[in-house]
């Protein structure tokens, strides 16, 4: 809308030059999404409350400090997260560029997919929600039809191909077959986040994380220059993805404002499956899904763990950790929640600089 309006009136006031930079409306939607965040925040977690009688429904085989510590918190504040991210989004984007707009339909139809799970949650008092092949069937209609958007919007020679870290020239072509990894990718990306959720302030860390570098990853793959130098792909349209990333670094330090420990609001399915989503779908678009699963790494090990203790218990009849994922093997070791939070933010930070180095490790 801003960048629409600053082209019309550029002619009269040219200082208004500065909005055609991608750099600057980055920051400017980073900003909105935060005080997006701040304004509504509060209204948003009253009402939710107001709703929600006994707040997130806690599993009743989890740590048992958190049917004491965690009764009565509200969820769905992923909602805070999704009106954050759409108004900076809208506000600083360019409206005729096509990946906004499938990152913004993954982002919404997922938050509907996991607002409904919230919803049978708490109405019901469990923390049994949708169906989990309904739920997942859903994720891949949705994912299909968005990379199907994404495959036709990009250049020939990239739409259907895979990229590899570390390798200059390494671009293989998985003709249809891409369309059904890209789906994985986005599916796996949003299931992961979801899993990862599980503590105050615990997901929203790396989240912004990954943003941040997904931010860069978009701004150099969508400029022809930096793109060259570094030899990574030049995906047309993909610098942005900049500003998309940058609205979902603001609302994730907006909605850390009120889920830091003691969390005042979990942000629940409604925004863990919707900003992973979204993480995924930037990945696929600027031809790097396997940095992804370096950068989001915490995210992967959070799944792996869950993997594992299914698979064991299932051949064996024995746990490999003491709970799954894995924040809550660590709970059942003694560690203190805020210590936990902190060390995978760590880890999720040392992943980040790994998934940048690939971009000049070539």
């Amino acid at each position: 809308m801003l960048l629409e309006i600053a082209n019309h009136l550029v002619g009269d006031l040219s200082f208004l030059n500065v909005f055609r930079y991608i750099t600057f409306r980055t920051g400017g939607a980073t900003l909105t999404a935060l005080i997006v965040s701040f304004i509504f925040g509060p209204f948003i977690i009253r009402s939710l409350k107001k709703r929600q009688s006994f707040g997130q429904p806690i599993r009743s085989d989890g740590p048992e400090k958190h049917i004491i510590e965690k009764k009565g918190t509200p969820t769905m504040g992923g909602i805070m997260i999704l009106l954050a991210v759409v108004i900076a989004t809208l506000l600083w984007s360019d409206y005729t560029n096509k990946f906004i707009w499938s990152c913004l339909a993954i982002t919404l139809g997922y938050g509907l997919i996991g607002f409904i799970d919230d919803f049978i949650k708490v109405s019901k008092n469990t923390s049994d929600g949708l169906n989990g092949k309904l739920k997942i069937i859903l994720q891949v209609l949705i994912a299909g039809a968005v990379v199907s958007l994404v495959v036709s919007n990009s250049t020939a020679s990239l739409a259907n191909s895979l990229a590899f870290p570390f390798f200059k020239d390494l671009l293989i072509d998985l003709g249809w077959f891409f369309s059904v990894f890209a789906v994985f990718v986005i599916v796996g990306s949003s299931n992961a986040v979801n899993l990862t959720d599980g503590l105050d302030g615990l997901a929203i860390g790396p989240i912004m994380i990954t943003a941040m570098v997904f931010a860069v990853i978009s701004y150099l793959s969508g400029n022809l220059i930096f793109s060259n130098y570094l030899q990574i792909n030049y995906v047309v349209g993909a610098g942005e993805l900049a500003v998309f990333c940058g609205a979902l670094v603001g609302a994730g330090l907006g909605f850390l404002w009120f889920n830091a420990p003691p969390a005042m609001v979990f942000m629940g399915d409604t925004g863990s499956l919707s900003v992973g989503g979204a993480l995924g779908t930037v990945a696929v678009i600027v031809k790097h899904e396997l940095v992804l699963a370096i950068v989001g790494g915490l995210f992967v090990l959070e799944t792996i763990s869950v993997i594992v203790q299914v698979i064991s218990f299932k051949l064996t009849g024995k746990r490999v950790f003491q709970m799954a994922p894995l924040h809550h093997h660590f709970e059942k070791k003694g560690w203190a929640e805020p210590t936990i939070v902190i060390r995978f933010w760590i880890i999720a930070v040392i992943l980040a600089l790994v998934g940048l180095a690939t971009l000049k490790l070539r």
